[in-house]
């Protein structure tokens, strides 16, 4: 690639897409330092899509705070699936616990967050290895 920088145009599409690369390169390498990186964000695309589906619905919620209630409800759903758990069982094990917390105290909040190592099994999706 750096070698067809020097036949391209500056201002023509490749140009600037070769030009775009090099400026990139360097964070692009970043991808080969871990393997457990992904190549592509086709993760991240499907897990907005209930929002992209979602949205239309949002319309409908009557209130900007129904609609903030229905955002925040789809972000936590969506975060407990990236975390590989058990959505129903991670609902009422959140929703139990939150009465029982000081929800001003961080430290607690982050213990019921869907990617503490605090969670129980039981809500954990098990590999099937």
């Amino acid at each position: 690639m750096l070698k067809e920088i020097k036949n391209a145009l500056p201002r023509s599409p490749l140009g600037k897409a070769l030009d775009y690369a090099k400026k990139h390169l360097p964070g692009l390498k970043n991808i080969l330092l871990d393997g457990s990186l992904e190549v592509d964000n086709n993760a991240a695309e499907r897990a907005i899509k209930p929002f992209v589906i979602g949205r239309k619905n949002f319309l409908f919620a009557n209130t900007a705070k129904g609609a903030t209630a229905s955002s925040n409800i789809y972000s936590i759903i969506e975060t407990a699936k990236a975390n590989k758990l058990v959505v129903e069982r991670y609902l009422v094990y959140l929703f139990d616990n939150l009465s029982k917390i000081d929800i001003s105290d961080s430290e607690s909040l982050e213990n019921l967050m869907p990617w503490s190592d605090k969670i129980p099994e039981n809500i954990k999706i098990k590999d099937k290895r």
